[in-house]
């Protein structure tokens, strides 16, 4: 079951290369010096499926994610190497960077995988929001912005529009830290659901 899934993240983060930028991974995974090697005549010429079985079948599970992940980045495809780094069986202990972008990456999950959830059920909007200027999350004009909205949910949906899209991961790591206590029980319940 694991293994198959792998096998699918792999595949996805492959079949999003354009065919220029397959080539180059191709042509990354054929330079690896390390053992074992990967054979030409097995990926020359072969579409993104083929290339995830013989890349899991060649370095086994956990290595074969792992492997992926830094041939992408070396072909400057950082953000499909994101993707796959987002998933729940990356093994941690790539390095500091990708350990880094694992945990921030946790976070944003959490406040982007709920946004439906948190725009509906967050009741306590005024105060998150005092927090959110008070943290410099937000700027005043956004702030007169938010609050100038009808409802608690047009309020959620103006801040997600706009200032945490706008603010990376470390605004919503600070966002998910004042939902956490302004919220507790909806947060706990949000974690159930994973």
């Amino acid at each position: 079951q694991a293994e198959d899934l792998k096998v699918t993240a792999i595949q996805d983060a492959l079949e999003d290369l354009p065919e220029k930028k397959l080539d180059k991974f191709r042509s990354a995974l054929l330079d690896r010096r390390e053992e074992p090697r990967v054979k030409m005549n097995s990926v020359e010429g072969k579409d993104y499926i083929t290339i995830a079985q013989v890349l899991v079948s060649t370095f086994t599970e956990p290595r074969a994610l792992r492997i992926t992940l830094e041939l992408l980045r070396e072909i400057g495809c950082s953000e499909e190497a994101e993707r796959l780094g987002e998933l729940p069986h990356e093994p941690k202990r790539i390095s500091r960077d990708s350990k880094a972008v694992s945990s921030a990456s946790a976070y944003k999950h959490f406040v982007d995988k709920h946004r439906t959830a948190l725009i509906q059920r967050v009741s306590t909007v005024p105060s998150l929001l005092d927090e959110l200027l008070g943290r410099g999350v937000i700027k005043q004009e956004g702030y007169n912005t938010i609050m100038a909205q009808a409802t608690s949910q047009a309020m959620m949906r103006e801040l997600y529009k706009g200032p945490l899209n706008a603010c990376g991961s470390s605004g919503k790591d600070i966002f998910y830290e004042i939902l956490e206590e302004l919220e507790p029980f909806l947060i706990s319940d949000l974690k159930k659901l994973g």
